[in-house]
């Protein structure tokens, strides 16, 4: 074993090669995930890699738990800290128009949703924020049948806002033009207090 190997092992963790694959993936697809690649992207040996994982596809689903784990404790600490179900509708829409890594991974990973490890962990992501949504739709007086067609309404709103800001359609995230959006959307789909 040369001095680089035992390096590479004792200064990379299982995470830090997790963490660089979600980088990749949100920056080129899962198709884009590739052992040798990655290691050279991260300026190691390849050898660290078969240190934590047996193949990338072990790789790859551990990543797609992180990431999994990571987006149901932002949604669960973001929207279950606002009482007011409106305000947490409302605070939805304007985090998720806001092209944070997580959307971004989400983003990519949408256009392998048939790959036999995306598609699984997309249907229970999709589903809790489904269940989010559909769930401060009930608080707000609506019945269940109603709560859940707006709440995939709303999130087919989110996704469709996702492929049109891959392919560079709505306003720049940092102008007014793109402010408005997100306040039409929200006035668009979350009903006026009564």
């Amino acid at each position: 074993m040369n001095d680089q190997t035992k390096t590479d092992r004792a200064t990379l963790s299982a995470e830090d090669w997790e963490r660089a694959a979600l980088e990749l993936i949100a920056e080129r697809g899962v198709n884009a995930l590739a052992v040798e690649p990655l290691a050279r992207r991260m300026g190691i040996t390849k050898g660290s890699f078969y240190w934590h994982f047996p193949n990338r596809d072990a790789l790859l689903t551990q990543a797609l738990q992180r990431w999994e784990a990571h987006d149901a404790r932002n949604l669960t600490k973001a929207l279950n800290a606002i009482e007011d179900p409106r305000e947490r509708l409302t605070s939805f829409f304007r985090a998720s128009s806001r092209g944070v890594f997580t959307a971004e991974v989400y983003s990519s990973l949408s256009f392998s949703a048939d790959h036999p490890l995306v598609e699984p962990v997309l249907e229970r992501v999709a589903q809790r924020r489904i269940d989010h949504l559909s769930h401060a739709f009930q608080e707000l007086g609506m019945e269940a049948l109603e709560a859940g067609n707006r709440a995939r309404l709303a999130y087919s709103t989110y996704i469709g806002f996702l492929q049109l800001q891959r392919q560079r359609q709505v306003p720049a995230l940092s102008s007014n033009h793109f402010n408005a959006y997100v306040e039409h959307v929200i006035r668009t789909l979350i009903p006026p207090s009564r």
